[in-house]
């Protein structure tokens, strides 16, 4: 009975998938008309304009919106692999296959004892629960790599560490996997494999690295957590507005430094966190590595300046790995990210005019969401410390001197 079943739950699983990933791909194929605004601009536009100058050989480094490392190039320029296709169908396609071979590294991460598929049904349910945006952005590639990075990391150091690298150097977020790796080997990879492709990209492609004045100079996106400060204050007189600028909708005005400061204070604190746990860590098990990214990658999107939808692909991604462990503490913080999913899609791309309006739905949506991933955040790194690092009363002291010792009168010795 119980291989049957097995069999049934797995014919589920891909069931589901297969009619869920249709359902994104009419929509991003423009087939279904999804409400709201038109999330594949950024493809057939954006990523397109981008197309147009990586392949005369040089990075777009006059173009604000280029926020990306250079191996972000290769995410945009894949399409040409499949040139009997447009440029934007074909990124969709490629966009339906790397969520395809996500799918099957966590299928094949829950073999084995200690496994489960909660993590591929994580994935499964997560996605489309986001909406089409998913297939519109190529945050989707990267979170295949460092879903795969996580997976190599208990046998195959080597692999994991370059696999690890590879994704800093597409979307900067997966260098944060490395946390809790502490095979060397996977650390002298990953620094072997970042020195080579970044020099690489260096030496051939000019404009490598423009991308880290734009990043840096981003204000605060009307969906991230310091913007409710915003949103509420437009209903108390504050004159501040609502533009696109560096390529997303952001606050300017009075004070929005001041936020912006915040948030990478708070990025600071949550980066400081992370060293103090990892010096006070002892107990590591398989899961642990998964369960430290997954903590890390939830911290760093909450303090962000921005918080786009498809931040929430590295949330599922992540948080999938966490449940192929049984073992696991990340449950519930998992759960609770898959319930933001749905509200997310609500915020953008549904109804992203209220959002914008900061009216009463918008912010209710994204404090509602906010929140979410705040407690997510909060319970998964309690969770992390908990398993992890003794408490002060389990670590052992050097015994001292008995009463007995410590009472007695000493002889008298000429």
């Amino acid at each position: 009975m119980e291989p049957t079943a097995a069999r049934g739950s797995l014919a589920g699983l891909l069931g589901i998938w297969g009619v869920t990933r249709a359902a994104l791909l009419l929509c991003v194929l423009k087939v279904v008309v999804f409400p709201g605004p038109d999330v594949t601009s950024d493809v057939s536009v954006i990523y397109r304009g981008w197309y147009d100058v990586l392949v005369t050989g040089t990075f777009p480094q006059d173009d604000v919106t280029w926020q990306y490392p250079p191996a972000a190039a290769l995410a945009i320029l894949s399409p040409a692999v499949l040139p009997f296709l447009e440029y934007a169908t074909a990124f969709f396609v490629l966009a339906l296959a790397a969520d395809a071979a996500t799918l099957a590294l966590l299928l094949r991460g829950a073999r084995g004892g200690g496994r489960s598929r909660r993590g591929a049904w994580l994935w499964v349910a997560g996605v489309p629960l986001l909406g089409p945006t998913v297939y519109a952005r190529y945050d989707v590639m990267v979170t295949a790599v460092a879903v795969a990075g996580l997976l190599a990391a208990g046998r195959h150091p080597r692999l994991a560490g370059a696999l690890m690298a590879f994704g800093a150097l597409l979307k900067v977020w997966p260098a944060l996997l490395l946390l809790a790796v502490r095979r060397r080997a996977a650390w002298v990879s990953a620094a072997v494999t970042g020195v080579v492709v970044a020099g690489l990209f260096a030496a051939t492609m000019p404009g490598a690295f423009a991308f880290l004045g734009f990043q840096r100079d981003r204000g605060t996106e009307v969906e991230s957590l310091g913007s409710l400060v915003f949103h509420v204050a437009r209903h108390h007189g504050w004159d501040g507005e609502v533009l696109l600028n560096y390529g997303s909708v952001e606050f300017l005005g009075p004070y929005v430094s001041w936020v912006s400061t915040g948030a990478l204070f708070l990025t600071g604190a949550a980066l400081a966190w992370l060293v103090l746990w990892r010096l006070l860590a002892t107990r590591f098990t398989p899961h642990t590595v998964a369960d430290a990214a997954f903590t890390a990658v939830l911290l760093f999107t909450v303090t962000s300046r921005v918080i786009s939808p498809q931040y929430m692909v590295w949330l599922v991604g992540a948080g999938a790995v966490c449940l192929c462990f049984r073992e696991s503490r990340m449950g519930r913080p998992a759960v609770l990210v898959l319930a933001a999913c749905p509200v997310t899609m609500l915020e953008f791309p549904l109804w992203f005019a209220h959002v914008v309006a900061s009216d009463a739905l918008g912010i209710t949506l994204l404090a509602v969401r906010n929140g979410l991933l705040v407690a997510a955040s909060l319970l998964a790194a309690g969770a992390l410390w908990r398993a992890t690092v003794p408490a002060r009363r389990e670590i052992p002291s050097a015994p001292g001197p008995s009463w007995a010792e410590r009472t007695r009168v000493p002889s008298y010795r000429p």
